[in-house]
This record gives structure tokens, C-alpha cells and sequence, in this order.
């Protein structure tokens, strides 16, 4: 079979949450699967060539265009063209995550939907942002789609109660994690302590320093433990977020957050392992691989009650209402002075993170793409 797939979410470096995605299942799809034909299309008027892995399968073909994007988008939105399965000659088309795309009716669709997020936050979304969700018509997409993969359960509700669309159309495929090292309590690598100006103590957020992750929840509940031991805020810089920065600036305890921007992947699994506690205290996910990727290192959890992370979580995971600081307050002081209680959700967040294995995933998008 020939299998188109749009591997435009890896243009960009750093790869962040659907670059990872796209990448990590697709190395494992090409690692289980030597039968069929697989033809990677991206285009991109810069050169972006460096971003794009190298998969030496004789298997695998990559189609790079150097159309500007906003060219060949438009062209896809107004008038249906290209028919990127003329691109890419193809029976199946894989998109792992939304974007424009123009295909004959002959060619089936698989197509990821990881979260809906721009419908039920719109307020956290940048203009830009706002703009390419309407533009790209997400609900349009899904209905052409002939395969809708979702990351968890609720997202397959979502796409079920929001846009009504049929329930068997959408199989959900959990993502794998990276598994990790065990917890320590002191660095196994001084030179990452130095590197990040970190405390020999601390409790860790890592994610995108934006709206929806509820930083500024997190600063008011970590004001409530009276700072017993520093927050480490880490992630890249997203959108909206001048006040999350100037909160903390201004925070009683400014003196013991710390924000050390975007963490290297090599380095994760350190800085997992040697925090006290992982946050992650989020409005909305889709997913949320920080909490599994934190419990596969070892680190006790605390994360949100709401949309997909009380399922990933499961019982691993100390659960918190993320509009209640002082709910979190309260976990936080529990897990820093109960070490039976830190060290159970440890060990059971190491067993609930290695349920979910990029060879599982790889294996079911198989599968499906077997029936189509």
C-alpha cells in the first residue's frame, strides 16, 4: 500500500507537543513496518531541510515543494489544489495533525485531532492563532476525514458532543513516553545543575508558559505553602504570557520562582528525576505528556482533574481541582511531609507511564490503516 503523510508539524526545531508526536510515532511506524510505501511530503519556501529527520529506510521517501506556505495553503482553501496525493502518490493519507489539505475522494484520510482547544479557550489563543483555526476549518476536515485518531478519550468526546459526529469514525490511539530514569533525590549531573542555575531542592512545572497551563494558579498555591522549597518554572515561552511573568515578579515569594526557559529533551529526564514533586496543573489537554513523562522518572505527580489528565493519570497521580489553589496548596504540603505518601505515587506513576509505549501506538495506527 502507498501511504501519504504530511510531515509539515516537524518544519520547526525545537519540535515541541505534535512535532514530537509526528515524529516519535512515525519512527516507530517504519521501524515495526517493512511492507508498505511511505511518501513524507512537506513544503517550505525557506530551507528547513536540517529539521527534517533523516529515516534511511529504503521504504521511505521524503517530497520536500519550496512553494511559500501561504501560497499553496490558499490554493488548497480556495480551489482544492494540489491534490497533495498527486504530490504523493498515494492510497491513504495521514495527516497527524490539523492542516490544509486538498485530496481526490478516492484516498482515504486518517486525520489527528490532539485536542480542541481553540474552541473552548479562545481567549488563550494569540489572533494569529484564532485566525488559522477558523481559516483551516477544523469541523470541515473531520467530517471529510474517513479516520479520526484522538489521543485519549476525551478528546473523542469532545469531537463526539461538539461537532456530532459519528462515534465509530474515531479510534483513540494513546501516544507512547519516552521512559526515563528512576527518581534520585541529588543531581547525577552537576554540570545540569550549573547549566540551569537550580537549586539542590525544588518543585518543577515544565510546559509552555502560557494561559492555559495555569501558571498563575499555580504561583498563588505555591504562595500558600509559604515556599518551603523553590518552584522551578520551565518551558519555552508561548503566547499571553506578560501576566504570568509579571505575577510572579510580583509574587511574596518572587525570590523563590524561578523561570529557566526552554529545557534541551537530553536534559529532561534529569530534571524530572531530581525534582521533589511534578506539577502540572493545566486547564485543558488533550494529552499531557509532561505527567506521564515526570511519573516515568520517578517524580510524584500533581495534576488536574479535568479533560484528558484524570485518564492518562489514573489513581498515579495526586488530583486537584486546578481552579482551587488551595486545593493544590494542600497537595503540595502533603506529598513535601508524607514520604510514604510521595513514595506511592511514585512507584505507581512509574507502572501507569509504562502502559503507554510508542510500538503500541505505531501497532494500532497499523491496524487501522489495514481495515481502511
Amino acid at each position: 500500500m502507498r501511504i501519504g503523510i504530511d510531515i509539515r508539524p516537524l518544519m520547526t526545531a525545537p519540535r515541541t507537543g505534535v512535532g514530537e508526536y509526528t515524529f516519535e510515532l512515525l519512527n516507530a511506524i517504519f521501524n515495526i513496518d517493512t511492507t508498505n510505501q511511505y511518501f513524507l511530503f512537506y513544503n517550505s519556501w525557506t530551507e528547513v531541510a536540517q529539521n527534517i529527520p533523516s529515516w534511511n529506510f529504503p521504504h521511505v521517501k521524503i517530497i520536500a515543494q519550496r512553494y511559500p506556505n501561504k501560497i499553496y495553503n490558499g490554493a488548497m482553501r480556495l480551489f482544492g489544489r494540489p491534490r497533495l496525493d498527486k504530490v504523493c502518490p498515494c492510497e491513504v493519507w495521514f495527516s497527524p495533525n490539523l492542516n490544509f489539505t486538498a485530496l481526490t475522494k478516492k484516498v482515504k484520510n486518517i486525520l489527528t485531532v490532539h485536542d480542541l482547544s481553540y474552541k473552548f479557550f479562545p481567549e488563550f489563543s494569540t489572533p494569529k492563532q484564532f485566525w488559522w483555526h477558523k481559516i483551516v476549518a477544523p469541523e470541515a476536515q473531520c467530517r471529510r476525514a474517513d479516520v479520526i485518531i484522538t489521543p485519549s478519550a476525551n478528546t473523542r468526546r469532545d469531537l463526539i458532543d461538539y461537532y456530532h459526529l459519528a462515534p465509530e469514525k474515531i479510534k483513540v490511539i494513546y501516544p507512547g513516553v519516552r521512559q526515563f530514569s528512576v527518581h534520585s533525590s541529588q543531581f547525577a549531573d552537576t554540570d545540569l545543575q550549573k547549566k540551569y542555575n537550580l537549586p539542590e531542592k525544588f518543585i518543577l512545572f515544565l510546559g509552555t508558559i502560557e494561559p492555559r497551563k495555569n501558571i498563575i494558579g499555580l504561583i498563588e498555591a505555591f504562595e500558600k505553602t509559604e515556599g518551603k522549597i523553590p518552584l522551578v518554572i520551565a518551558g519555552a515561552s508561548g503566547w499571553k504570557n506578560a501576566e504570568i511573568f509579571s505575577r510572579a515578579k510580583n509574587s511574596k515569594l518572587a525570590d523563590q520562582i524561578k523561570f529557566i526557559g526552554f529545557v534541551a529533551p537530553e536534559d529532561k529526564p534529569t530534571l524530572y528525576s531530581t525534582a521533589e514533586i511534578f506539577i502540572y496543573p493545566s486547564l485543558y489537554e488533550g494529552f499531557g505528556f509532561p505527567v506521564l513523562e515526570a511519573m516515568s522518572a520517578g517524580t510524584p505527580v500533581i495534576t488536574s482533574n479535568r479533560s484528558s489528565l484524570p485518564e492518562i493519570a489514573d489513581s498515579a497521580a495526586y488530583l486537584i481541582d486546578p481552579t482551587r489553589p488551595d486545593q493544590l496548596a494542600l497537595a503540595i504540603n502533603e506529598l513535601l511531609t508524607r514520604p510514604a505518601l510521595r513514595d506511592w505515587h511514585a512507584q505507581k506513576g512509574r507502572e501507569q507511564a509504562a502502559k503507554f509505549t510508542w510500538e503500541k501506538a505505531a501497532t494500532e495506527w497499523l491496524n487501522l490503516v489495514k481495515i481502511l
